[in-house]
C-alpha cells in the first residue's frame, strides 16, 4: 500500500507514513509495521477519512493510544488510522460533559475535578482515549465509565455517522457492543454525580498514588495493564474476584518468556524487559491463562488485544 498523490490531495492536513513501526504507537513499544500510518484527523475530518479509505479499498484499523494492545513482530495488513489527541476537547454545561473520542481518559478525569463538573475521578491515571475507554467500558474501584454515559455520536466503519443512546452499547463488564460492530466513538455526552472539588481532588491524588505504588509506569516499564479481566460470578466464584489473586495462587510470579515477565507487584501484569517481543508476550499470557487453568479450572479471559500474527 503506497501513499499515492491522490491522498495526499485529500488529506492535506494530515500526517501520512509508510511502513510505520506502531512499536511506536502502543504502551508495550512492541510489534512490527503497517502499511500507512494516518494522523492528525480531527472528529469532524474523521468520516471523510475512512469514507476515502473505502473508496481506495485500503482496509483499516482505528486505534487510540494503543494502551491495551500487542502488535505481532510481523506488523499487521491492514493501513492504521490512529484517533489520539493531547489536547483535550471538552465542553460542559453544570454536570453534563461532551467529550471528543479522541481525547485521552485522564485529561477528561482532570478536567471534570478541576472544573468541578460531576465525579470521574475514578478513571485518574487510566491511559487510552475516551473512546477507547467507551468501547472497553473502563474503570476501577467498581465504577465504569457506561454508569454515566446519556448517548455518544459513532462513527460505521461505512463512514456513516449515527447518534447512539446509553442502552444500544449494551454495556457489561469491559464490555460494550462496539467491541462488536468495530464502530467508532467521535464523541459522548455524560451526566456525572455531583461531588465537591476538594473531595474529587482528594480521590485523585489517592488514586494516582495507589497506580504509582502498585502499578507499572509504562513510560519507563512499557505494558499494556492487566493482561486478563476479573472473574465474573459463578457457581464456583460467588462473586467478581481480581484475575491477579487466581494468578498469584496459580504461581505465575516467577514466569519468564524472553524479554516478557510478570511485574514483580502485580502477578496479572506482563512488562516488557530488554529484547522482548511480542511473541513472548503472546507466549507468557498463554503460560498464565494455563496455569489459572489447571489449578482452578478457569478460563482466564483476555483485556488486552493481540493484533496481526502468533505463533
Amino acid at each position: 500500500m503506497k501513499i499515492t498523490p491522490e491522498m495526499i490531495t485529500i488529506f492535506p492536513n494530515l500526517k501520512i507514513r509508510q511502513n510505520a513501526p506502531l512499536r511506536d504507537f502502543t504502551t508495550f513499544r512492541l510489534g512490527g509495521p503497517c502499511p500507512l500510518l494516518i494522523e492528525g484527523a480531527t472528529a469532524a475530518q474523521l468520516p471523510d477519512v475512512v469514507q476515502q479509505l473505502n473508496q481506495a479499498k485500503h482496509p483499516f484499523l482505528v486505534i487510540g493510544q494503543g494502551a491495551n494492545l500487542v502488535i505481532s513482530d510481523h506488523g499487521i495488513e491492514q493501513a492504521i488510522f490512529r484517533f489520539c489527541s493531547e489536547t483535550p476537547d471538552i465542553k460542559a454545561d453544570e454536570n453534563r460533559v461532551t467529550v471528543s473520542g479522541d481525547t485521552l481518559l485522564d485529561d477528561l478525569a482532570l478536567f471534570t475535578v478541576e472544573n468541578e463538573t460531576g465525579d470521574l475521578s475514578y478513571c485518574s491515571g487510566i491511559p487510552g482515549t475516551v473512546g477507547g475507554g467507551i468501547a472497553g467500558n473502563a474503570g476501577a474501584f467498581g465504577r465504569q465509565m457506561g454508569d454515566h454515559l446519556i448517548s455518544v455520536e459513532l462513527l460505521g466503519l461505512d463512514g456513516n455517522v449515527r447518534a447512539v443512546p446509553h442502552d444500544e452499547l449494551e454495556f457489561a463488564y469491559r464490555h460494550s457492543k462496539l467491541k462488536e460492530t468495530g464502530e467508532i466513538v467521535l464523541s459522548t455526552t455524560f451526566e456525572l454525580p455531583k461531588a465537591d472539588r476538594s473531595i474529587m481532588q482528594a480521590e485523585r491524588d489517592r488514586i494516582m498514588e495507589f497506580r504509582k505504588e502498585h502499578h507499572p509506569d509504562w513510560h519507563n516499564e512499557p505494558c499494556a495493564g492487566s493482561v486478563f479481566r476479573n472473574i465474573e460470578p459463578t457457581s464456583a466464584v460467588e462473586r467478581r474476584k481480581a484475575a491477579g489473586y487466581f494468578l498469584e495462587e496459580a504461581g505465575v510470579r516467577s514466569f519468564k518468556v524472553g524479554g516478557a515477565k510478570i511485574y514483580e507487584k502485580h502477578a496479572n501484569i506482563i512488562v516488557a524487559d530488554k529484547g522482548c517481543t511480542a511473541q513472548d508476550v503472546w507466549e507468557l499470557s498463554e503460560q498464565m491463562a494455563a496455569a489459572v487453568k489447571e489449578k482452578f479450572g478457569i478460563d482466564l479471559v483476555r483485556e488486552v488485544r493481540f493484533l496481526g500474527k502468533f505463533n
